[in-house]
């Protein structure tokens, strides 16, 4: 999978890329990210990508010609399953799209800023727009962060176990069981019998019914279906 995320701050999305999990996906060649500076795709000699909008009102909009030359030459290069723009009003990630999008080969991914970007760029050059929750933050470049690791993790090889995604809250469209580990008693505190039994069809049963519970208590909407 190749990654080019477009930006007027790649300063501020590089940093979780260079870490954890993130950074040996890079390095192990599972996936490529790349960051265009927007400002680069500029004419004038204050590199500017916004202006003020069309009929008035409040906050600056993006400006469709840099971002149209950037992606046009990204797109010269290579095909692109997707051409994402992040914004508050896009579809919201959850579990589900994560996983589409982890079978993906190329995407782009456009961090909006500013008021937003001109509409021409949405109807002519976006192919999804995905939000990260009813919010509105500076910019895109969070979103997409957050976007990229729900997305990478799930891509072979990346998680050191293949099948602990697959047990992760959400996928199966409950939350998760509790879980415990080492010791088996802290402070008068006991693991549950029924995970040191060995008896592992009754340890994935507790565990579905616990998921169900755990669900009900915290995310009824979930079970609505």
């Amino acid at each position: 999978m190749r990654i080019d995320i477009i930006t007027v701050l790649p300063e501020l999305i590089k940093s979780p890329f260079e870490a954890s999990i993130l950074k040996r996906a890079i390095e192990a060649g599972l996936v490529g990210v790349h960051f265009h500076n927007l400002r680069d795709y500029t004419t004038d000699n204050y590199k500017t990508v916004d202006d003020t909008q069309f009929g008035g009102g409040a906050g600056m909009v993006m400006m469709i010609e840099p971002i149209d030359k950037c992606i046009s030459k990204l797109k010269k290069e290579r095909e692109y399953d997707e051409v994402i723009y992040m914004t508050p009003d896009g579809q919201t990630l959850n579990q589900g799209l994560a996983n589409q999008l982890s079978m993906k080969g190329n995407m782009i991914i456009l961090c909006g800023h500013y008021k937003g970007v001109d509409q021409r760029v949405r109807d002519h050059f976006i192919t999804k727009e995905i939000s990260i929750g009813d919010y509105v933050l500076s910019g895109g470049e969070l979103g997409a962060a957050v976007l990229c690791d729900a997305v990478i993790r799930l891509i072979p090889g990346v998680l050191g176990d293949e099948t602990s995604a697959l047990t992760d809250s959400f996928q199966d469209g409950l939350l998760a069981p509790p879980i415990y580990t080492r010791p088996r008693e802290y402070d008068g505190w006991k693991v549950p019998d029924i995970l040191l039994s060995g008896h592992f069809p009754k340890i994935e049963k507790w565990r579905e019914e616990q998921a169900h519970a755990n669900t009900k208590i915290r995310r009824p909407d979930l079970l609505k279906d």
